[in-house]
Parts: C-alpha cells; sequence; structure tokens
C-alpha cells in the first residue's frame, strides 16, 4: 500500500491535533493518547502529515528513561545527531537511550504514524532544540 493510500493514523486512529507541541513541529501533527494521564506508562499515538516533522530534542533522564517508536502506517524518518537519518516502515522499532539529540516525522509526500511509548526513569524532562531545516529534510531521499 503507498503512503497516499495508507488509512490516517493507522490501526490506532488519527486523532487529535497536536495543538499543545505545535510549535515544535514543522507541519501539522496528530496525537491519539492510548493510555491514561496517570498511567505509569504514556503510549500514544502519533500521526505527522506529508512533510512534518517534530524538532530535535532531547529526553532527559538521570537514569532510565528514553523513548521507543513503534511504526504503524505509512513511512518516517528518525535521525540521531551526528549519524544519517533512518528510513522507517510499518513495523520498525526505534528504541531511543536517554540524553540522545534526534527528531523524527513523515517523508516528504505521505502520511507516517508511529507509537510513542515514553520509557519511565528518574527526574525525566524532554527538552526541545533547534527546528530540522527544510535544506537537511530535503536531501533525504
Amino acid at each position: 500500500m503507498k503512503d497516499n493510500e495508507i488509512k490516517k493514523g493507522g490501526m490506532f486512529g488519527l486523532g487529535q491535533p497536536n495543538t499543545a507541541y505545535q510549535q515544535y513541529f514543522i507541519g501539522q501533527s496528530y496525537l491519539n493518547p492510548l493510555t491514561k494521564p496517570g498511567d505509569s506508562l504514556f503510549i500514544a499515538n502519533v500521526t505527522f502529515e506529508p512533510g512534518c516533522r517534530n524538532n530535535w530534542h532531547i529526553h532527559k533522564a538521570k537514569s532510565g528513561g528514553g523513548q521507543m517508536l513503534i511504526c504503524v502506517g505509512g513511512h518516517g524518518w528518525y535521525q540521531e545527531v551526528g549519524k544519517p537519518a533512518q528510513y522507517l516502515s510499518e513495523g520498525d522499532v526505534v528504541y531511543i537511550p536517554a540524553n540522545v539529540k534526534h527528531w523524527h516525522g513523515a517523508t516528504k509526500d505521505g502520511w507516517f504514524s508511529h507509537l510513542a511509548i515514553e520509557i519511565p526513569g528518574v527526574e525525566t524532562s524532554n527538552v526541545w532544540c533547534e527546528p530540522v531545516s527544510d535544506e537537511e529534510y530535503k536531501k533525504l531521499k
């Protein structure tokens, strides 16, 4: 199935426009929380419209922490600072250790959805950094 044919949001649904974090994204993203506030593990389906990506960011933790992405629809990108971008497809799993600067998002011409799982840790926080520039993003193939 081609990116433009996938059900937007994949099997977990599109959710609502991600207005709370819009300032940290280029393009429109959608958030569909799968766990309730206060649960010990936060899991959400995040959907990116074509060309949408989040800013560089870091999931800080004194110990433990980090994030796991499970790709559930479409195709996207994941990149750690200083490393080449990884092309992502449905079924791919990415473990992001705590304190690693990275970004993720959709391809230029297709929708992308992943489950974002926040790994519990001690003294965790997210630090949002600079946007992924159009120049960097357009080089991805």
